[in-house]
């Protein structure tokens, strides 16, 4: 058990009985009163976030956490498949856990996957990954209105709008916050 004080953003804590990640923390205190932790967490296990006040007199549980470097192979009817680049190992995730990040998983793509006490809780992803384009209508010729845009198809199935000179066959930069065209690769 730890004080609520050595709480910071991107920590694991034990919150009524499930593992909820530390989104923002905030310590504030009223006048006389003993202080508390403003903590905002998101739910691993049902993704729902909640805000909530932990004065500093308690303590929490923090969990033990790891990030582990995997390798994006297949999917098929067992899950997920991640290879361990060390071990060689396969690591099979579920669609349930997999759900906000399917539409950026590329084959033989690093991602970071979070663990907690040794179990796979969330796929973190990058800030952008870079997705081939497999279906995109051509320009039309004579478009030149400024930021004109049209659809295409990534080959992960995600669509995205992006400028006119876009080609189908070429790499190009996906936020993954945003789910938007960032640039060529």
């Amino acid at each position: 058990m730890a004080s609520p004080t050595e709480v910071r953003k991107g920590k694991v804590l034990n919150y009524q009985g499930a593992p909820h990640l530390v989104l923002d923390v905030q310590h504030r205190t009223q006048g006389r009163q003993a202080g508390f932790m403003q903590i905002t967490m998101r739910n691993l296990s049902t993704g729902s976030s909640t805000n909530t006040k932990i004065r500093t007199t308690d303590s929490v549980d923090i969990l033990h956490t790891e990030s582990l470097k995997l390798e994006y192979s297949y999917i098929d009817s067992d899950g997920y498949h991640f290879m361990d680049p060390e071990s060689f190992e396969d690591i099979i995730l579920s669609e349930k856990l997999v759900v906000e990040a399917k539409d950026f998983l590329v084959e033989n793509q690093s991602y970071s996957i979070l663990h907690v006490d040794d179990e796979p809780v969330q796929i973190v992803l990058p800030a952008s990954i870079e997705m081939k384009v497999v279906e995109s209508p051509e320009g039309i010729k004579g478009d030149t209105a400024s930021n004109v845009q049209k659809p295409a198809t990534l080959e992960t199935g995600l669509t995205v709008q992006v400028p006119l000179f876009i080609k189908e066959g070429e790499l190009i930069k996906v936020s993954t916050v945003e789910r938007t065209y960032q640039g060529r690769a």
